[in-house]
């Protein structure tokens, strides 16, 4: 299953502003910046991903005030407008993130239920097929969001990040955070935004968790060369794909994109997933402002 890459680093790629506290779903607020959200879905769609994640990273109420509902469903029905003629296996998930920095756990708030519960009942009223609680660096906040989500019956995924230096959990924390998940009723299990080239240990310790799992990274650093807008016909893609083909051959059956990568290392994953070696970029909507 290949799930699509990330919204913020894609939006600010082509021009559109994600200024704190809404971050991506400032794109939500205006025309150009709803079509540029459904563009690229639409790139990620043909360059083979079949789970998109709605633009609700930040659509909750302490970061968008009154209008979090309207923008929460706003996300989802762009998602689902720009996939509904790709074809019936593709499937939009609801993000629902950390309330506060997905890098600094010591902000959770002890009383995180409520918000949590409030966004995955509107996602689930939007009709997402998936609630996502991602990119959780703490583990007890990343338990309540998806206790709330099991509890809309809705198929629920959790998603742990050891953060930008792979140093806000060990791999060890994942493997016991996932059991605990499990538990809660998680149907998948993943490691996201954390580098790609320090994800293998977090994926190895997924395996042994009972449901399918696997990871979505970040490019790490620039220098590293696995992402962050490369030259166009560059390896970065590539060399993103090779290190997915060991999460791949550790039992991952999910892998995707975070922050710094594309469609084409989405077209690189489908490709690597597939066991063959991608022909070419996937090709960029054309109708996307830039």
């Amino acid at each position: 299953m290949v799930l699509d890459g990330p919204l913020g680093t894609e939006l600010a790629a082509r021009g559109i502003e994600t200024p704190p506290p809404l971050w991506s779903a400032a794109a939500l607020l205006d025309a150009r910046g709803c079509e540029v959200v459904r563009a690229i879905h639409r790139d990620y769609a043909r360059a083979g991903a079949t789970v998109h994640t709605a633009n609700t990273f930040r659509t909750r109420r302490r970061q968008a005030g009154a209008a979090w509902a309207e923008l929460a469903a706003r996300g989802v029905a762009l998602a689902r407008e720009a996939v509904r003629d790709v074809g019936p296996r593709h499937r939009v998930a609801g993000s629902m993130a950390p309330l506060e920095d997905c890098y600094r756990p010591d902000l959770s708030p002890a009383d995180a239920r409520g918000e949590h519960r409030e966004l995955a009942r509107a996602l689930a009223s939007a009709g997402v097929d998936v609630l996502l609680c991602e990119t959780f660096p703490h583990v007890g906040e990343a338990l309540v969001a998806l206790e709330e989500a099991v509890a809309t019956g809705v198929e629920a995924w959790v998603s742990f990040t050891a953060g930008p230096e792979a140093d806000l959990l060990s791999p060890e924390d994942v493997e016991v955070a996932a059991r605990e998940a499990v538990a809660r009723g998680a149907r998948a299990v993943l490691v996201n935004c954390t580098p790609a080239a320090r994800t293998l240990a977090y994926v190895e310790r997924l395996a042994g968790c009972g449901v399918p799992f696997g990871a979505y990274a970040n490019a790490g650093a620039a220098s590293e060369g696995l992402g962050w807008r490369a030259a166009p016909g560059s390896a970065a893609a590539a060399r993103y794909a090779d290190l997915a083909r060991g999460w791949i051959e550790a039992g991952a059956t999910i892998v995707g994109g975070c922050c710094g990568t594309g469609p084409e290392h989405i077209a690189a994953l489908r490709a690597a997933a597939c066991g063959a070696t991608p022909a070419r970029r996937a090709p960029r909507d054309a109708r996307a402002p830039r």
